[in-house]
């Protein structure tokens, strides 16, 4: 069923369902990826013990952020997000670049996650992490998950949710028995230096790495049960909660590995130094299990992306095309696992890492932008309206400016050459629209 509603949008009248547990969860998934078993070490290497603040720092930072999405995601019975956020407040165009932000934010973390995966397997098996063996590795992780998604077989509920708590006991249990086995000598007393404030500014930028993922809860936040009290909950309970488990898991790596900052797989190392070999394997399930069901969920949700883009007409028709046998959009599946295996052989997962945060602050500063012209329109009994006017989304554009100026120059560039080819895309999509028209 479909309704209308008084600004003119045709939308699904999807159930309210969702409850609090239900966004809590969406929420602490889409924060704890693939980031904190690689992320320890590049903070240590930039801030050191205070390493352990920056998570902190960064937790204030996209604060606001959250809040407006979760304002944002108040606003809409059916599917949200920011492709809709940017088409109802600045047109068609900006809600493209809104979804190809998106796109890219997926693609990017994909071939990260990627990265990461084969440095965990080279662990226990070398050749896969040097040379031709780990293009090798990248191709075949690559190949296969583009192939299950192209056959269309996606996790289920249920398996994400062992996903979630495989994922879970291995980290707390890692910072349990840190504190058992290394008691007091888990915590810092920041006795050594401060770094530059450059080197902090750096580190910021790479742990904010660790925080986004969130925009995916708001997608379904109209369909919540009560979404102007369990969606800023839930944003405000998965921040609280994932921001202190970093927080606990960089104390303990840095108290069992004393060379965390030249490691690459830096809780591997903890873990391997905390319970030996054993300890080792256990977390290398737990990375294994994050990051399949992190990856093969970034692929299906970000080649419908395309998809749809694609039959709204923002892209080639070709990325619109559908398998004939499996019925999934397997050209848009094609472009996306080609580009992850070029981007993964590319970088190392810390330089990707950067470079998927530079979209999603583009993307955060549109949807923050989005909350003066869509909350007059959307401002009614219900709605989860943020007090003290445009303070909080003034101060989440901010924040995103602040983190763009620690940008390096390379993830700039790359950045705005991914920004230049999807508004080439949308221009021939478009042009073929036009043309279509004009034969009929």
């Amino acid at each position: 069923m479909i309704q209308n509603t008084r600004q003119g949008e045709i939308q699904e009248k999807l159930p309210r369902n969702l409850g609090l547990w239900g966004i809590w969860m969406l929420v602490v998934n889409g924060l704890i990826g693939a980031g904190i078993f690689g992320l320890p070490s590049g903070a240590a290497a930039l801030a050191g013990e205070y390493s352990v603040l920056i998570y902190a720092f960064c937790a204030l930072l996209i604060l606001p952020v959250i809040l407006s999405f979760a304002e944002l995601g108040s606003y809409f019975r059916g599917t949200g997000g920011p492709i809709r956020y940017g088409t109802l407040a600045f047109g068609p165009f900006i809600g493209f670049q809104g979804g190809w932000l998106y796109y890219l934010a997926r693609l990017i973390s994909f071939s990260a996650n990627t990265v990461l995966l084969t440095d965990s397997i080279a662990y226990f098996i070398p050749v896969a992490g040097d040379g031709t063996g780990r293009l090798i590795s990248l191709a075949l992780t690559c190949i296969v998950l583009s192939l299950v998604n192209m056959v269309g077989s996606v996790e289920s509920i249920r398996s994400m949710t062992l996903f979630t708590i495989i994922k879970f006991a291995v980290l707390i249990g890692l910072v349990l028995g840190g504190f058992s086995i290394l008691g007091s000598e888990v915590i810092p007393d920041f006795s050594s230096p401060a770094p530059p404030i450059s080197d902090l500014g750096s580190a910021a930028l790479l742990l904010i790495y660790a925080f986004v993922g969130f925009e995916g809860a708001v997608v379904p936040a109209g369909e919540a049960k009560r979404p102007e009290r369990d969606m800023p909950m839930g944003l405000l309970l998965g921040l609280g909660i994932v921001a202190a488990l970093y927080m606990l898991i960089q104390v303990v790596s840095q108290a069992a590995v004393p060379n965390l900052a030249e490691s690459t797989t830096p809780l591997l190392d903890a873990s391997s130094a905390l319970f030996g070999h054993a300890g080792a394997v256990v977390l290398m399930i737990g990375v294994a299990t994050s990051v399949l069901a992190n990856l093969i969920s970034s692929m299906f949700s970000a080649t419908r992306v395309t998809y749809a883009l694609s039959l709204e007409n923002s892209l080639p028709k070709w990325f619109g095309e559908v398998h004939p046998k499996y019925l999934t959009p397997a050209n848009s599946v094609l472009f996306f696992g080609l580009a992850a295996f070029v981007l993964a052989a590319m970088g190392s997962f810390t330089v990707l890492a950067a470079m998927t945060v530079l979209s999603r602050l583009f993307l955060f500063i549109m949807s923050c932008a989005a909350i003066p012209v869509l909350r007059p329109k959307f401002r009614q009994e219900g709605r989860f309206i943020l007090k003290g006017g445009y303070l909080i989304p003034a101060l989440g554009i901010l924040a995103c400016i602040w983190l763009m100026f620690q940008v390096s120059w390379n993830s700039v560039w790359m950045t705005a050459l991914f920004i230049m080819i999807g508004s080439a895309l949308y221009w021939v999509g478009k042009k073929q629209q036009k043309n279509k028209d004009q034969e009929n």
